[in-house]
């Protein structure tokens, strides 16, 4: 299919213009693009129909990854392909190394960014799942001016749902600079390599001096509502050893706390069977980085 017909099409240098542009139009009527890689689908499926596209690509300020004493940041327009390559990360926030270095195929991974992704928040998503399971924030600024910082828990609505204004601009993603000893990891399985996850799963962990789980986060995608928190798995986890035994025990709860669906890619059942094998896999992961 093709696109309804789209009247402006907009390509500011700064956050500033491009605020400016959308300002200009009434809520839905403007869109800012990102890698496109989602929304072009959507526009030519007529799911989206914008009047004027306000494209982000030249605005090197949305670009980039880097820490300083308030933290991990990495811009709204940072593409997959550096964030996987980042070793500025840590172990810490490696989840969002391992989320990015598997979504999509090589093309998508070199034209998509992180910011298109949360915004976007389809269900089935590796970003918004590692975003959420290592307990980022979401930082907005509106054409006022204004600027709203916004957990993660409270950003994620639900599938294409999230707390973003259409006036407000993902500047970026932070993190808060990580306790001593922590570690994440994320992974998803697939029909192949490339595909959207059936099922992927995040870990983060803080472990203390006696190397037992001082801090947990856990994470799930492909799930019919969306990426969401596994309180089942953090419960248990925190306060153990973090060995195999917590790991399977941990995931097992979440495997039966959360409520799976079936479709042509796997049924609940199945779904269930991937939180566990996955999700022990990588909360192990995860405490092996933490201790490193």
């Amino acid at each position: 299919m093709y696109p309804a017909r789209i009247e402006q099409y907009v390509r500011p240098q700064s956050i500033a213009e491009a605020l400016a542009a959308i300002s200009q139009y009434e809520a839905g009527e403007a869109m800012f693009l990102a890698g496109g890689q989602s929304a072009m689908q959507a526009m030519k499926s007529r799911m989206l129909q914008p009047q004027c596209i306000v494209d982000l690509q030249d605005i090197a300020e949305l670009t980039g990854i880097h820490q300083d004493a308030s933290g991990l940041h990495i811009g709204a327009m940072t593409r997959y392909v550096d964030i996987a390559a980042s070793t500025t990360l840590g172990n810490a926030y490696a989840a969002m190394s391992d989320a990015a270095a598997h979504v999509g195929d090589r093309q998508v991974r070199n034209r998509g960014t992180i910011g298109g992704s949360v915004c976007w928040n389809y269900v089935a998503s590796c970003t918004p799942a590692a975003v959420l399971g290592t307990g980022g924030i979401l930082v907005l600024q509106a054409a006022d001016g204004t600027e709203r910082e916004i957990n993660a828990d409270d950003f994620f609505l639900g599938p294409l749902e999230t707390a973003k204004n259409d006036d407000e601009l993902l500047r970026e993603v932070r993190w808060p600079e990580a306790p001593a000893q922590s570690g994440s990891s994320y992974k998803k399985w697939g029909l192949i390599t490339d595909a959207l996850p059936v099922i992927g799963v995040c870990v983060a962990v803080t472990v203390d001096a006696q190397g037992n789980c001082s801090a947990a986060r856990v994470s799930l995608s492909g799930l019919a509502n969306g990426c969401q928190r596994g309180a089942a798995a953090e419960a248990l986890l925190q306060g153990s050893a973090g060995d195999q035994n917590a790991c399977e025990a941990a995931m097992q709860a979440l495997s039966t706390s959360v409520e799976t669906h079936a479709d042509m890619s796997a049924d609940a059942d199945f779904r269930r069977q991937l939180i566990r094998t996955i999700g022990s896999e990588v909360a192990m992961t995860a405490f092996a980085r933490a201790r490193a």
